[in-house]
């Protein structure tokens, strides 16, 4: 359509056409009340009374366009029933072009608005009908209202239908058809599927990606094997957290794992070292079977009364007991495995044991001990001296020692004499000697040892460690500075009686007989205990330089004067029937 005044013709619709876009149109606007044609959507008169025209009636009486059935635009431009492009955008099936308008009009058409050369018309004429023009490729439409008209503008060629100026849009920006959202613009490359990467790389593009002129987005396709994966990382996770959820909780709140019952028949044998607490002998006890947690057993150690009391040693125990049951027999002797040295026995006899819980030939731990002394262990003031008949003797500390069957008697061995150096240093023996008259550490544990041989009971001790002081003093006349202790000829002869005559006694040389020879003898004849060590460290001061054992086995009576031992010895002679 022209500028109003100019009279009916074709709109130049094109972009290159030079007044494509003109926004001068100087018609008058439509009549108040009336709605454009050009919102998206079309107006329709059916059935509408003739309306006020603008300008002049003339006397032709031509009626205006439109019969109920046609929609007519502002300008009087006849409309079929309105199309919409792929943008959404209304346009009608008139053809464009250089096409004229034909003057006849629908003779049934309502009085409407209309343009002609001269102004308005108010006569009721036909409808248009455009006839088809060869050379214009939009000639071949229909011209009836209502008949299905082929869609000339969704061919990706074509232009957009025209529109007045006053009501013309720019044309939408055509959407980037070569975007993808990577992570941070939406949906994670990982999501999309891996068939587009391939083709974009060799060039060919899969129709079903491309979008069509509407703007749509192709559907991106997921990846099953991607979500398969993202659900097992996922459960894989929550899994994992409640797993080691439960194990907290077990840990702060739930009671430690534990076996039931006394064990299962398979016995074991468990060395708890020196010094152990309850979580060192519960990590042991697990790690040979026979408690299933350190933490239970640590409870049932403290819910005993006696449970701190278990001793460093070997013990035979069963496999897969309950905390409470191995804490019991690790307190019960009939558990213990332990070589044990009782207080006062003399080297050969320990040797022997050795031997036996070694499971190897007798007199192997003696040969050893005689051969290696030197390398056991031994303090500076326990070598050298004269006329010692075991260098050792004194320092196998009574105690309970791990030994069995794979050790080796020399392991045995320092472990006793380590165990004899920790103790002799702990109460100062060698500091204490020189106070006490004597001349070292060695003259003091051989002075305990004679003690533990003699004593009985633990006043028994202190009184035996004076009666030896005493009769060391060089102003001793009861005796003349002799001991005369028949355990240290016991000692020599390698036996324990009682009764020793004195023609037998008196008459042995061995610098081990205290009968014969004055002072301490060469070394210590046994092992002395903590008692005895204690009571030769702080002896009584009461006299007392006689001594009698008169039941000749476990009463001691002792005696200041020579009358007074006299009677102790009848007293020994009748309850012995000599």
């Amino acid at each position: 359509m022209t500028e109003y005044g100019r009279g009916p013709g074709s709109e130049p619709w094109h972009p290159e056409d030079p007044l494509y876009g003109d926004g001068g149109w100087g018609g008058q606007q439509a009549h108040a009340g009336q709605q454009s044609p050009y919102g998206g959507q079309p107006q329709q008169y059916p059935e509408q009374q003739a309306q006020q025209g603008y300008g002049d009636w003339s006397n032709a009486g031509q009626p205006s366009y439109g019969g109920g059935q046609h929609s007519y635009d502002q300008y009087g431009h006849q409309h079929p029933e309105p199309q919409y492009d792929q943008y959404g955008h209304q346009y009608d099936q008139h053809q464009y072009g250089q096409q004229q308008y034909d003057q006849q009009y629908a003779p049934q058409a309502q009085p409407q608005q209309g343009y002609d050369d001269g102004g308005w018309g108010g006569g009721a004429q036909p409808q248009a009908h455009y006839p088809a023009d060869p050379s214009d490729p939009y000639g071949q439409q229909a011209g009836a209202y209502g008949a299905e008209q082929p869609d000339l503008y969704v061919t990706p060629e074509a232009y957009p239908p025209p529109e007045p100026p006053t009501r013309r849009r720019a044309e939408p920006e055509p959407q980037r058809t070569d975007w993808d959202p990577g992570p941070d613009e939406g949906e994670h490359a990982f999501f999309a599927g891996g068939d587009g990467d391939d083709e974009a790389d060799d060039g060919r593009e899969d129709p079903r990606d491309r979008r069509s002129r509407g703007g749509g987005k192709p559907k991106k396709r997921r990846s099953g094997c991607a979500c398969l994966v993202v659900c097992l990382v996922l459960g894989g996770g929550v899994a994992g957290i409640g797993y080691f959820g439960y194990q907290f909780y077990q840990d702060r709140f739930g009671a430690a794992p534990d076996f039931a019952g006394d064990g299962n028949g398979e016995q074991v044998t468990v060395t708890i070292p020196k010094g152990a607490g309850g979580s060192t002998i519960g990590q042991e006890l697990k790690r040979q079977g026979v408690v299933k947690s350190v933490d239970a057993f640590i409870a049932a150690q403290q819910s005993n009364p006696r449970g701190k009391s278990i001793q460093d040693g070997v013990y035979t125990l069963q496999k897969e007991m309950s905390a409470e049951s191995a804490v019991e027999l690790l307190l019960s002797p009939k558990s213990r495995s332990n070589l044990i040295i009782a207080e006062g026995k003399r080297n050969a006899a320990v040797y022997e044991l050795i031997d036996k819980r070694l499971g190897v030939k007798a007199g192997t731990t003696a040969q050893v001990a005689k051969s290696e002394y030197k390398n056991l262990g031994l303090p500076e003031w326990a070598l050298n001296h004269k006329d010692v008949k075991d260098p050792l003797e004194g320092f196998l500390y009574p105690s309970s020692y791990s030994a069995a069957k794979g050790q080796k008697p020399e392991d045995v061995l320092k472990q006793m004499v380590a165990r004899a150096n920790e103790q002799y240093e702990k109460i100062g023996l060698e500091e204490k000697a020189e106070g006490l008259g004597l001349k070292g550490p060695w003259e003091l544990l051989t002075t305990a040892s004679l003690v533990q041989a003699e004593g009985k009971t633990h006043e028994d001790f202190r009184k035996m460690a004076e009666v030896i002081y005493n009769r060391l003093k060089e102003s001793n006349t009861e005796t003349n500075q002799k001991l005369q202790f028949d355990s240290t000829f016991n000692y020599l002869m390698k036996q324990s009686k009682i009764h020793i005559s004195e023609s037998e006694i008196n008459s042995n040389p061995d610098p081990y007989n205290t009968y014969y020879h004055r002072g301490l003898p060469p070394g210590p004849i046994g092992n002395p205990g903590a008692e005895a060590l204690q009571a030769a460290l702080n002896p009584t001061d009461d006299g007392w330089i006689y001594f009698v054992a008169t039941d000749g086995v476990e009463k001691t009576e002792f005696a200041k004067t020579h009358d007074e031992f006299l009677k102790l010895k009848d007293k020994f002679d009748a309850a012995s029937g000599n």
